[in-house]
Order: C-alpha cells, then structure tokens, then sequence
C-alpha cells in the first residue's frame, strides 16, 4: 500500500473457477498474486487495497455462510471468518460487490489491477469506473489511470521472507523425499506411471495435495522430451529415469530433477555423460551469489558442457569457438535456470534496463543444466542415443553466498547407486 499510495486503490480478483466437463471442476487454486497478498483459499473472492482508508485499508469481498451448500461443498470462511481468520479490515459480501465497489473507488486517481488476465472481471471493472464517472455533477470525481499491479508485486514476491524460505525448504523436503522413494523402488519392467504414483503418494503422505506441476517421469528415449508428461511406458532395462517433480507446500513450490539408472547402475555411457551434466551443475551453482549476475551460472553450465562433450568426442574443436557456435545446442537446448517461488516459473524480472539481474539475497532459483542425445542425432556414435540427461536444484541466495535447498535429494553417482541398492 505504500507503494500504491495515499488517494489510490488496488482491486484484485482470485481465479475464477474451471470447469473440467460436465458438472465437475478443476481443483481450485487461487491466483499467485491474490494468495500472496491474502492467504485466501476460496473462490468468489476479490481484494481491495485502499491506502489511507480510515473505515479500514485491506477490504475482502468473500462468499457468505451458506448452510445448505455448505453440507455440499464443505465449510466456508464467510465474512466474518475473513476479518479474524484473514485478517481483512472490512468484510463484504461478493454478492454485494457491484454496490459497494462503485463506493470504494470514489475520488481514486489511480487503480491498481491486472488488466488483461480476467476478461468478466474487466469488464466489470470498466463498469463500475462508469458508474462512478456518472457522478461527476454531484462534484465526485472517478478514476482516470489503470495501472498493472504486477511490477510492483512480482518485484516483492522476487525477495523471499523468512516465512516463505521456510514454506520452500518443507516444499524442498517433501520432494527430495519423492525423489528417493523413486530411486528405492523403481525396477526394470514397472511403468512410468507407477513411479509417478509412489511420487504422489509420498506428497500425499507427507501432508501435501498438490504437486507444483505434472509430474515428468520419462524413462530412456522419453527423458530427450523436456516437457514429457504421458508418462505411459514401460521402463526397460538397462536406460536411465529422468524424473521431474516437485510439490506445492502452502502456495510456494519446489521444482527437483534427477536421472538415475532403472536397473541401479550407470553403464559407461551413462556415466560419461551424467558426470559433466554434475560438473556444469555445480559450477552453475558456485556463480549464485550476490552480486554475479542471472546469466553467470548458465555461462558456467554451458561452459562445462561444451568442454566435457569435446572430451568424450561428441563435440570436436575448441571451447570458445564452439560456445561461441552454439554447438552445444543440439545436445542442450534451454536456459539454466528460472526464479522460483508461488509459481514454478516465478515472477521476477531477469534484465533491469537491459542488463541481467544481479542476485541479492532472498532470491530462488533452479540450476538445471542437462544433455539430451535423441535416436535421430547422426552427428554421434549410437551408444549415445536415447540418453537425456537433467540436474536439477532449488537454490536460496544468501547474504554471503547460496544454500541448495533441494540437498536432501541424492545426485552424485555413488549416492545414486547406494539408494538404488537398498
């Protein structure tokens, strides 16, 4: 609200509700942005911030008690729930919105909103903002600026609180637990969704619904799909299992890759290949610091890779002439990392004037490097194909340094095999 200031307002609804088919709907989440600001979990539900308010600043229009749908659907916060539960200043009836909204956006210059996201909220909006601009000959002036809320929120959300680190390290936890019961059970002949099945039962099991996106549990020639989510085939002897998988632990998510051998152990291709992926991993990491810049750790990624695909022969020439080519491309074709936080792909800007961001503490981000040789790369000898290979970390930037959230999940080959083996 102090960025907002005195004499303006911000309005901001959750997310509407989806419908799956027929009479059933999606589970809802709410909006990021909507959630960050409020806690609030229910649908039908629209925030106003009016700094300087002397009736009360944090306004939450919510669904009413309702007994009878209530037996239905479960129990609801209702207004008062959402003044001593919530915390808002005024409570107000959702149902009641297109009456008192006009009134909260008299004499506002400026409205805060997301413009864009919501088109049935939008153009509500643009009628309340008529409505009061229908007032102006009794001397009550209306809002003449829309402007979007979300630089000012994702630049907050960028810098995690002590509260949402804790939030991300239970996250981080609950997933590297997944990711080791994986390891444990997984056996040459087992479906993909079966081990996409223990991974939910362990979120489940440790308190958590939701997983922070869909599961990617891509064994063999799958793992060279970055986004692999049919997760319907059989898991054979003998190929590696990239598993991409992470929970939601109250709003904030945890993002965790890891490949390991489904019979237990890396042959020597196998191997090769996850070692530099390791290596570029932790000289990506060792750059996340404050005051190194976004793209140092993927300069360092890149770096290790193109050096270690030169060393075992599927690159030829030198380092900084292939960087410089790109050539790496073929075998790792995205960036390194990204910002992590209530999304997995989280809010925050990258460049400020064009320069990479540089980290200050309080950031989150994944370090993913990976290598992918699909079956149609002729430029390589067969005994390299169908070997996809990621890395992944959730990493906390710190006052002097980094703290890898995500340790608990095993990566170095020894660790992998011992777990394996178990």
């Amino acid at each position: 609200m102090k960025k907002i200031g005195v004499g303006n307002i911000a309005i901001l609804p959750t997310s509407p509700e989806q419908q799956r088919n027929s009479d059933v709907d999606y589970p809802f989440r709410p909006n990021s942005n909507f959630a960050y600001l409020t806690g609030f979990a229910e649908p039908e539900a629209i925030l106003a911030l009016i700094p300087g308010r002397k009736q009360g600043q944090f306004v939450l229009f919510c669904r009413e008690r309702d007994k009878e749908k209530e037996i239905w659907n479960g129990k609801r916060a209702g207004l008062e729930g959402a003044r001593n539960q919530w915390g808002a200043d005024e409570a107000l009836s959702i149902k009641e919105i297109d009456k008192h909204l006009p009134e909260l956006l008299k004499d506002r210059q400026q409205i805060y909103c997301t413009l864009g996201e919501n088109q049935d909220f939008d153009q509500r909006l643009m009628g309340w903002v008529k409505q009061v601009r229908a007032m102006a000959r009794q001397g009550i002036s209306a809002p003449t600026d829309f402007i979007g809320i979300e630089p000012l929120l994702h630049e907050m959300r960028l810098f995690k609180s002590r509260a949402e680190i804790k939030a991300m390290r239970t996250a981080a936890d609950i997933s590297a637990s997944a990711h080791r019961r994986a390891m444990q059970c997984c056996q040459p002949g087992m479906m993909e969704y079966e081990i996409e099945a223990e991974i939910t039962h362990e979120f489940n099991r440790m308190g958590c619904r939701d997983a922070a996106y869909p599961s990617i549990v891509a064994g063999g020639k799958n793992a060279c799909i970055l986004h692999y989510t049919e997760n319907s085939m059989p898991l054979n002897d003998g190929e590696l299992l990239l598993i991409d998988a992470g929970v939601e632990y109250d709003f904030y998510a945890a993002d965790i890759t890891r490949t390991f051998p489904i019979n237990g152990r890396f042959n020597a291709e196998q191997r090769a290949l996850y070692e530099v992926v390791l290596k570029a991993q932790l000289a990506a990491i060792k750059k996340v610091k404050p005051g190194n810049h976004w793209n140092a750790p993927h300069t360092a990624a890149i770096r290790e890779l193109t050096k270690g695909l030169i060393k075992l022969g599927l690159l030829k020439g030198a380092p900084r002439e292939l960087i410089k080519q790109k050539a790496y491309k073929p075998f790792y074709m995205h960036r390194t990392g990204h910002w992590l936080g209530m999304d997995v792909h989280d809010a925050g800007d990258y460049k400020r004037d064009k320069n990479w961001r540089v980290f200050e503490p309080g950031m989150v981000l994944t370090i993913e490097p990976g290598l992918y040789i699909a079956a149609n790369n002729k430029d390589v000898a067969k005994k390299w194909w169908n070997i996809g290979i990621r890395i992944e970390d959730n990493i906390l930037v710190t006052n002097d340094g980094n703290e890898v959230l995500t340790q608990a999940a095993p990566k170095t080959v020894a660790e992998i095999e011992e777990l394996c083996h178990k």
